[in-house]
């Protein structure tokens, strides 16, 4: 049976990836904050130890929008630990044993904001460019043992994440979507699925998956 780790299993498109998952007979974990803080190094490494993983996808992420000028450091700390350095460090522990066996795919989950950034997503920005910088570096690198390592761009998403943002903002995100219409948790998770059950010879790249 394979095995799956999605982090920040309480997000929307993490629950909707596991519901993909299961019903193709994996053995899915979804672990949210409280089962797996991706802030906390002690705690990765304790909930990856003896763990194989065939698919690890770090869906984990926050935002904490506001200027540079304005943000204080501990706001920035928070985005930064979650969104880049929890998913460096989740991947890093589900490595082990996926280059131990010569096998394994890992997804981070980025964002358009790393592409093209709005005024005021300066933390949130910044930590999702740099997951795409990783998704390379980290391909090559264990590319030689069998591991692929790619990033997924969803788009924006109905979710708890989106849910504060006004109409007045939907209607401007939207009109700069060419086919004037956003994705969905449903085709990104299918999308997510089709890579790695389909596309085994793709590694190393960065799939944006809205019309922008």
């Amino acid at each position: 049976m394979k095995r799956a780790v999605i982090t920040g299993g309480n997000g929307g498109l993490a629950a909707e990836l596991a519901r993909h998952l299961d019903a193709e007979g994996w053995c899915v974990a979804a672990p949210g904050r409280d089962e797996l803080d991706v802030r906390d190094r002690a705690a990765i490494a304790r909930y990856f130890v003896d763990q194989p993983i065939d698919l690890l996808v770090c869906a984990a992420g926050i935002t904490r929008d506001g200027l540079l000028a304005r943000m204080d450091e501990a706001t920035w700390d928070d985005v930064w630990r979650t969104n880049f350095t929890g998913a460096v460090d989740c991947a890093a522990a589900a490595l082990v044993g996926m280059v131990a066996r010569g096998n394994g795919h890992v997804v981070f989950i980025s964002s358009g904001s790393a592409l093209r950034p709005p005024v005021g997503q300066a933390a949130y920005a910044a930590s999702k460019a740099a997951l795409l910088g990783h998704t390379r570096d980290l391909a090559r690198l264990h590319g030689g043992s069998g591991v692929r390592v790619n990033a997924v761009l969803p788009g924006f998403l109905e979710t708890g994440m989106t849910a504060g943002v006004s109409d007045a903002r939907r209607e401007e995100i939207v009109a700069d979507h060419a086919l004037g219409r956003f994705n969905t948790v449903r085709e990104v998770a299918g999308f997510i699925r089709h890579l790695h059950d389909h596309l085994p010879h793709t590694s190393g790249q960065v799939f944006q998956l809205d019309s922008r």
